[in-house]
């Protein structure tokens, strides 16, 4: 039996709320599968499922609110039945009462008195009765669907939402300040928690430029590709080598990630930020990057982000150019280690060749967990994304 648990969508999420279930017992699902939608303090998420296998039991109704961890449902592994998986525990009073078989009884004696029928309680799933209990439901006015008229979690559900009455949905403006709650609480653990060090970095970028202009002429402005993507892609490459900017510090200790997942920082129309990754940055060609970039963003902003996409990044890049800033210095998301920021490409005096020229840079900075990592790995990690934003023809491939 596989138990498919509540996932963490973010450092900032503790709990979230079933907003609508995309299975039903008895189907088949695969790994990557979007089987669930949960509602989070920042937007509506995807859930996947990381198990092939087949829909045992929906442990938690739609409109629920449960922590990071719980169990959402059971799942039998491929070529499991629900014959042979683990039996549950059941209190005596879950427990349907004992059926002896045909002819098993003793015949009553004259001194036993009259016979009486044993009444059999209906069968109700545990499941089921934790959510009639939750929800209030009476199950003696429920209709059983199940085999034998057992009531099912699905009729508990269905008989709850018919005696349901409208709720008022939060207002955009309560959204905001609980996201802002949200935040503030990830934030402050992760500056109590984290022994941040920064570094800066001035980065030439007439040549990506340069370079980006005439590559994006040749093309409609749908295909064009923004200066922001060569830097996602820098970053991912510079991670890729530098591994100790690129996981976790989790247990005391650091957790190198799987894959290069580059978390994007976005602000939202009604305030606040996600951070939603792009995955397999440095296996990804610039037009992959640029359109992977546009969906995140349209999809943050609507609400409507995958769980893989909260939980996986690995190191986080914030862009402030927009915004004119000359640097910033983010602060890391836990249980990640590093963030990256660019601020806004500026014409500057710089020397090139020995000489003066007013060319266009960018400040870089780091932010990082000295207790993965130190400030002459740092400055090192920060000179690999420079030098490769110098080679625009590497970034491509």
């Amino acid at each position: 039996m596989i138990e498919f648990k509540m996932p963490a969508l973010g450092s900032d999420m503790d709990e979230g709320t079933l907003n609508e279930w995309l299975v039903k017992p008895g189907d088949k699902v695969t790994r990557g599968q979007v089987v669930a939608v949960v509602e989070t303090t920042k937007a509506a998420v995807e859930v996947e499922c990381w198990h092939d296998g087949v829909v045992h039991e929906l442990m938690v109704p739609i409109g629920e609110t449960v922590q990071v961890g719980t169990v959402l449902a059971t799942l039998l592994a491929p070529g499991e039945t629900a014959e042979a998986a683990p039996a549950r525990v059941i209190t005596p009073t879950e427990a349907p009462a004992a059926v002896e078989p045909a002819g098993a009884a003793e015949k009553p004696t004259a001194a036993a008195g009259p016979v009486t029928t044993p009444r059999r309680r209906r069968w109700v799933s545990p499941a089921g009765r934790r959510v009639a209990a939750s929800l209030g439901v009476d199950l003696d006015a429920v209709t059983g669907t199940g085999p034998q008229g057992a009531v099912t979690i699905n009729d508990v559900e269905h008989a709850a939402a018919l005696a349901k009455k409208p709720e008022t949905k939060p207002t955009a403006t309560d959204r905001a300040a609980q996201m802002r709650k949200s935040i503030a609480a990830a934030m402050s653990r992760s500056k109590r928690e984290i022994p941040h060090y920064y570094l800066a970095d001035e980065i030439p970028m007439e040549k990506a430029l340069t370079w980006l202009t005439e590559r994006n002429a040749q093309r409609p402005i749908t295909e064009r590709v923004l200066p922001a993507v060569l830097q996602l892609k820098a970053v991912g490459l510079a991670a890729q080598r530098f591994g100790e900017f690129n996981g976790f510090w989790r247990d005391e200790a650091f957790q190198p990630g799987s894959g290069v997942h580059v978390g994007v920082a976005i602000s939202m129309r009604g305030g606040g930020l996600v951070a939603p990754a792009i995955h397999d940055v440095p296996n990804k060609k610039l037009d992959e990057l640029m359109g992977g970039l546009t969906d995140l963003v349209a999809r943050a902003r609507a609400g409507s982000l995958r769980s893989s996409e909260m939980s996986d990044p690995t190191i986080t890049v914030t862009n402030l150019g927009d915004q004119a800033v000359d640097a910033v210095f983010g602060v890391i998301y836990p249980p990640q280690v590093a963030m990256v920021g660019f601020g806004k490409p500026a014409e500057r005096v710089y020397v090139v060749d020995g000489g003066i020229r007013v060319i266009t840079t960018v400040q870089a900075t780091l932010s990082a967990d000295h207790r993965a990592s130190d400030g002459h790995r740092g400055a090192l990690f920060l000179a690999a994304i420079n030098k490769l934003l110098q080679q625009p023809d590497v970034l491509e491939k």
